[in-house]
């Protein structure tokens, strides 16, 4: 229970005991944080896969480190801390993580014998298993399931690294202008003008709703619904189910595919042309990703066969209808969702 003085009086020993070099100790004070700390890092660095990297590197530095650590402040502020620090050391040499609608207009209709575009960093989903719900810190703007939304995560890619690093300390992990200042080195004149500039950015690019406001207005019952019936359509190669769960400016994305889709005619045309005809079964899995309904498919040389990892497809819903379809192509994202990589 938080507050409780004996789980204080614990955890104050532990960190005694992290200080002479009782590694179990350490372990214990920053295992509850991981998954928070995780999501931040996917946050600022729009991938899974580094994510898993800097948060590696923040307890290694952390554990190196501890005996730096005055505890003037709480642990988890200053795990931010090292770990918004790594994270600013990845985006400066690796750059920002790209979706294709940042690319180039949309098409309208089918490209055939499209290629993946290895040259770009792309944005990928987020397991989301296990994120809490409500805010993340007690000042926070934003819950931590609309944090990690893909519309929120995209957008955050377009800062420059400093802002979106005080962006979510400020208005997501409820750091103030001073506390933030301290993180970056820098002064909180200088924290208040990188967050003014960044929630511009943000709110240009970002809907007014999140998906979870949505989605709260959506019988859970309805959500599953659309999710399988999109998934049915897949699988028996059903074009008008599958365009009647469509909004008329739905888009649909395929990353790393630069091509992409918006309007109903060619997301159906393209739907056509490539899933529904042209590969000869599907089969799938239900799940979440980014805080939203998502699907996992899998795709075989026909029924009988075995079914490999083909994409994590996250849905964007609007009035009970699908506005965007996100497939993240490849099998490297299944193991993040403890998803297998291919059926029988």
């Amino acid at each position: 229970m938080a507050g409780d003085p004996a789980v204080a009086a614990a955890a104050d020993a532990d960190l005694g005991r992290a200080r002479q070099g009782d590694d179990g100790a350490f372990t214990r004070l920053v295992q509850p944080l991981r998954r928070e700390l995780h999501a931040h890092c996917y946050r600022m660095l729009g991938s899974t896969h580094d994510a898993d990297d800097a948060v590696q590197d923040t307890l290694l530095r952390a554990w190196r480190g501890l005996a730096g650590f005055e505890g003037r402040g709480s642990l988890r502020s200053w795990l931010y801390t090292v770990a918004t620090r790594v994270c600013l050391n990845v985006v400066e040499s690796r750059g920002r993580r790209a979706m294709p609608v940042d690319l180039g207009p949309s098409s309208d209709r089918a490209v055939l014998e499209d290629r993946p575009l290895t040259e770009f960093a792309w944005l990928g989903p987020y397991p989301d298993a296990g994120l809490g719900d409500g805010p993340a810190g007690p000042s926070s703007r934003y819950e931590q399931r609309e944090a990690v939304e893909l519309a929120f995560a995209a957008a955050l890619q377009h800062l420059p690294g400093n802002q979106r690093a005080v962006l979510l300390l400020f208005e997501v992990l409820g750091f103030s202008a001073a506390e933030i200042a301290d993180t970056m080195n820098t002064s909180t004149t200088s924290v208040n003008s990188a967050l003014a500039r960044a929630r511009r950015v943000i709110a240009a690019k970002v809907p007014s709703r999140s998906q979870q406001q949505t989605l709260r207005k959506i019988d859970d019952t309805r959500v599953r619904q659309i999710v399988a019936e999109f998934a049915t359509a897949f699988e028996r190669g059903d074009a008008d189910a599958l365009v009647a769960l469509l909004t008329e400016d739905v888009t649909w994305s395929m990353p790393p595919i630069s091509h992409w889709y918006r309007g109903i005619e060619a997301v159906a045309d393209f739907a056509v042309q490539v899933p529904l005809t042209r590969c000869p079964s599907w089969r799938h899995r239900p799940t979440t990703a980014n805080g939203q309904p998502a699907v996992a498919f899998y795709l075989g040389d026909d029924q009988s066969g075995p079914h490999l990892a083909w994409s994590i497809t996250v849905l964007t819903l609007r009035d009970e209808q699908i506005a965007e379809i996100t497939s993240f192509l490849g099998a490297e994202h299944f193991p993040a969702f403890a998803l297998p990589t291919s059926l029988p």
